[in-house]
């Protein structure tokens, strides 16, 4: 399918019709980057998404344990920087 770089006030963009939207799956914000000479445009995803499935993974295999020893996480920054 051809389509036509037109003028949007100080830009420049595309009609992307809507069978291609839903093709897609892009219904809001995307992802836009170049490779090479190509302009690559996916669905945005949740910066997040797959978090909560990974940390059930690791509760499972008791991978969740803070990875510093003791009780004491306070940094010499604590004292000599912070201001109260």
């Amino acid at each position: 399918m051809r389509a036509r770089v037109i003028k949007i006030g100080n830009s420049q963009g595309l009609r992307i019709p809507k069978p291609i939207l839903e093709q897609t799956g892009i219904m809001d914000d995307v992802e836009i980057e170049v490779e090479k000479d190509q302009i690559i445009i996916r669905p945005a995803r949740n910066a997040r998404d797959g978090w909560e499935e990974a940390f059930k993974v690791m509760g499972q295999k008791g991978d969740d344990e803070p990875i510093i020893e003791g009780d004491d996480f306070s940094h010499s920054w604590d004292e000599e920087e912070w201001q109260w």
